[in-house]
């Protein structure tokens, strides 16, 4: 036992950085900034494996960030659900429409599919990954407080640990992942803004022996909507699927206090969900057998950083789960936070220049995302909804289909992405015919209601999302050598090993 301990002082330790949170964005975080040389402690307040909601994930978190971090083979061999795409139910017709990430033979190998994973699993692997890749990792650790200097920058963080031994830790930096829970958000400087859009519930739980779609696609997300609001179903294996439903703040009085008579009452709402619980038994011991709700999640907070605290995943924001962008946001903040940490502490640039390119390209992440969920609700489940009036509006070409499996996607991924990405990212600006004209050929999507998504997302803030997931992933761990143009006006770009931020070249005459 320490002097410290001894006398009932505080343990008193420094490190460059302390990353709070074992999630996925704070694995990441602490990941690349251990590999760029950084003493990093990441501190996680719970014993893993333990439970999280968020179980389907993006092709971009698949083949971009977990090969950034190294894990990739792992994840591979962990024997997750594979996901070929997505299916809705989504308006009066009631014939799900299905899209693929693989939507021409081109793109059929490693960028085609995304994982259904059990976040106890895949949290693990990306939080033991971090340990051995040099991050001091500490379960059972409860943050109990911050330290702050005389201007109110915050230089450390209090925590007690399993044994309840208080501790401090003096560090440069404080990254703050520890969820939508968080009580460390506001020593950035800002507040929690909730949308005025997005006020929704979900109540959730766990089925074994539900129906699957026919192969190839039993893992397909299903997300059905119904007269007063949609449900999920996500099949994590080939027994076990997560099921919750999605409905107004205003209709869900009565969830609190009746939570599985909620569930079930709004299954049976669900006729597509309904039949595929039909042979189906609820979960109801273990891990999985608790109804759990989710409530006023849709939020994001007036500064991504500032003090000395950086915020990234759910600590910063979160918009809704229809199109699973919740690890994809997280793990992609994670990687910006780290390349801006990395680049102050290596003296390169001020922190208002590399924490300004940070929060620039999180916020446009973000609100192209919030933007297109908003149109996508927009639809009162009825015929004449966004789909049909976008159609009817502006009569886009199908060209843009590409644009959707993009933004569903989170990526356009493979091997090649990441060993040769100037190629890939000329090859994806050259292919958007030959993707379309795919797309024709593709299952579930030349039909009537296929059409009609061609028409909905060919909108600019597609594109825009569709730009930058595509140029991210073909960056890959290889990063750039600051030839491409900066994604925001007057900013920065990735260094040549994807760890930093680097000066874009001088403009050629």
């Amino acid at each position: 036992m320490s002097d410290a301990t001894r006398s009932g002082q505080p343990v008193s330790e420094t490190a460059d950085v302390v990353v709070v949170g074992g999630g996925p964005g704070g694995s990441t975080v602490a990941t690349l900034l251990a590999r760029s040389g950084h003493r990093v402690v990441q501190l996680e307040k719970e014993s893993f494996p333990r439970y999280q909601i968020g179980e389907s994930l993006l092709p971009s978190t698949i083949h971009g960030v977990c090969r950034l971090l190294g894990v990739d083979e792992k994840i591979k061999n962990a024997g997750f659900m594979h996901k070929r795409g997505g299916s809705f139910r989504w308006g009066k017709n009631p014939v799900p429409w299905n899209f693929l990430f693989a939507i021409s033979p081109e793109f059929a190998g490693e960028g085609s599919y995304a994982y259904q994973v059990e976040r106890m699993k895949f949290d693990q692997i990306l939080l033991e990954n971090a340990a051995e890749q040099g991050v001091d990792v500490r379960q059972r650790s409860r943050v109990n407080g911050t330290i702050t200097d005389e201007t109110g920058r915050v230089t450390g963080i209090r925590y007690v640990d399993a044994d309840r031994v208080e501790h401090q830790i003096d560090a440069k930096f404080v990254v703050d992942a520890s969820g939508n829970t968080t009580r460390l958000s506001k020593y950035a400087g800002g507040e929690r803004i909730y949308s005025d859009f997005f006020q929704n519930v979900a109540v959730f739980g766990y089925f074994e022996n539900g129906k699957r779609f026919p192969a190839p696609d039993s893992g397909n997300i299903l997300c059905a909507a119904f007269d007063e609001g949609w449900m999920w179903y996500i099949p994590l294996s080939d027994t076990l699927t997560s099921v919750g439903a999605v409905i107004s703040r205003d209709k869900a009085e009565h969830v609190l206090n009746a939570q599985e008579e909620t569930l079930l009452h709004y299954v049976d709402r669900c006729e597509i969900v309904k039949d595929m619980l039909s042979d189906a038994t609820r979960v109801t011991e273990g891990t999985y057998g608790e109804i759990r709700i989710r409530k006023d999640y849709s939020y994001a907070n007036t500064q991504f950083w500032g003090n000395g605290m950086v915020l990234v995943g759910d600590a910063a924001c979160f918009i809704d789960p229809v199109f699973s962008t919740g690890v994809h946001l997280a793990t992609y903040s994670g990687v910006l936070a780290a390349r801006s940490i990395n680049s102050v502490l290596a003296g390169a640039m001020t922190e208002e220049r590399a924490f300004t390119e940070f929060e620039g390209r999180y916020r446009r992440e973000y609100a192209v995302f919030y933007e297109f969920l908003s149109a996508f609700y927009d639809m009162e489940q009825s015929e004449d909804s966004y789909f049909w009036k976008a159609r009817k509006v502006t009569n886009f070409d199908r060209n843009d289909m590409t644009a959707f499996v993009s933004l569903v996607a989170g990526a356009y991924s493979g091997e090649q992405a990441l060993t040769d990405p100037e190629q890939i990212i000329e090859r994806f600006s050259a292919s958007t015919a030959a993707l379309t004209e795919a797309a024709e050929r593709t299952g579930g999507m030349d039909t009537d209601s296929g059409q009609r998504m061609g028409h909905l997302f060919g909108t600019q803030v597609v594109r825009d999302v569709m730009e930058e997931m595509n140029a991210f992933q073909a960056r890959g761990a290889v990063g750039t050598d600051g030839s491409e143009p900066p994604l925001l006006d007057g900013g920065l770009v990735p260094s040549a090993d994807g760890l930093s931020w680097a000066e874009p070249a001088p403009a050629t005459v």
